[in-house]
């Protein structure tokens, strides 16, 4: 079968997103209430401008999909745009001024335009309605094998949540995200963060912050060693990069460990009988800095990601730039857009870990059907509670 993908199309005044995803086994069934609420999510979050009010996305599946379940064929999904207007020159006027930190200048230089409207377009964060719909329909895969996904926000500005995320404590951590207006489980912090807010349109400024994504139930060996671009941990990375403002990304500990020896660092391994049957197979650590990845590789640890996103390039103050066409000195032009977008880009950037993962276990487990997917990945985890083989060629039957 072929290896799991996606791709994304569509402007953000286009008349519609569209996500494009091959590879899924067949049978999966979709749970339209997940991929719709976290549709849904991704509009919220305390600092969002006035788009997401004129919008309400819908995940509208076209190709691929029969009674709520995938067929094996290439999956299209549509999310559509109310507010169409790319061809309305009056409403969506040429833009020559580009804003410092967006993409206009590099891609008005790069397609040989001085019409920053031609990149803006789809380079805007509206496109990522459709890569939450993607990673969303993955985190579905990865639910039929028990693995679950939890993204929320650790920072705005300069404040950060404490909150300590463990496998058995985040439904409840879950909980205090969605009761927060800024995804974080924090109340205190929450109200921090969006004081900070309201501050930073007072003054026509934006923030950014860090987005967090944990991984439960993954079983160890997922990913690989053996080709760097089959890292687990380096999919995830490259995934986390490509979503837009984002400037950082660590996995576990990151650049921390730059400050500690490698006693501090490296998490020490112990056996526990008792949790054999858990998606650790009993192998138990006392500490989590690698992140759940060593290797390149699962190891059954939760997998622990932090990005960075930086705060939004379009502010309300604009920012000195250059009239591309006169080359004067000007202001950059104002797109309506966001003061703070870090709760929105939670829930993007766990749809994007949860899409890396999902690839990565079907690279492992394979599966033309979803019966088959699942078959393997018992069958995997069965053969590695019973290790040593003796003999080695020893397999379930």
């Amino acid at each position: 079968m072929p290896k799991l993908e996606y791709q994304t199309a569509g402007e953000s005044h286009g008349p519609t997103l569209v996500c494009t995803i091959t590879g899924l086994p067949a049978g999966l069934p979709l749970d339209m209430d997940r991929i719709n609420g976290e549709l849904a999510r991704r509009q919220g979050g305390y600092g969002r401008g006035g788009r997401m009010r004129i919008e309400t996305d819908v995940a509208d599946f076209v190709t691929g999909v029969r009674l709520g379940k995938t067929t094996g064929a290439p999956v299209t999904a549509l999310v559509k745009n109310k507010d169409s207007r790319l061809d309305d020159l009056e409403r969506t006027p040429p833009v020559h001024r580009p804003r410092p930190g967006h993409a206009d200048f590099a891609g008005s230089i790069k397609w040989l335009t001085t019409d920053c409207r031609e990149t803006l377009e789809r380079a805007s964060a509206r496109e990522t309605a459709a890569r939450t719909l993607g990673g969303v329909v993955a985190a579905c895969l990865l639910a039929e094998i028990g693995v679950e996904t939890f993204g929320f926000v650790r920072q705005i500005l300069d404040v950060r949540t404490d909150a300590n995320i463990t496998p058995e404590n985040w439904r409840e951590m879950k909980a205090l995200r969605d009761a927060s207006e800024t995804y974080c489980p924090d109340p205190a912090a929450t109200e921090r963060h969006k004081a900070i807010i309201r501050q930073a349109k007072i003054d026509k400024d934006t923030v950014g912050g860090l987005c967090e994504a944990h991984i439960f139930g993954l079983p160890p060996g997922i990913g690989s060693c053996m080709d760097w671009r089959d890292k687990l941990d380096a999919r995830i990375a490259y995934a986390v990069m490509g979503i837009q403002a984002f400037k950082a990304v660590e996995m576990g500990l990151g650049r921390a460990c730059a400050s500690l020896h490698g006693s501090q660092v490296h998490d020490p391994i112990r056996y526990d009988a008792t949790k054999k049957s858990e998606s650790t197979l009993g192998f138990v650590r006392t500490s989590n800095n690698a992140g759940g990845t060593e290797g390149g590789m699962s190891n059954g640890m939760p997998v622990v990601v932090t990005g960075t996103m930086k705060p939004i390039a379009t502010l309300l103050r604009g920012m000195p730039s250059v009239d591309l066409n006169t080359k004067a000195e000007e202001d950059s032009q104002y797109e309506r857009s966001d003061i703070c977008a870090v709760s929105a880009a939670s829930v993007v950037m766990e749809a994007a870990v949860a899409f890396e993962v999902a690839r990565s276990a079907l690279d492992k487990f394979g599966g033309d059907s979803l019966i088959e997917f699942k078959d393997n990945y018992e069958r995997f985890v069965e053969t590695a509670r019973i290790l040593p083989l003796d003999p080695p060629e020893t397999v379930i039957a």
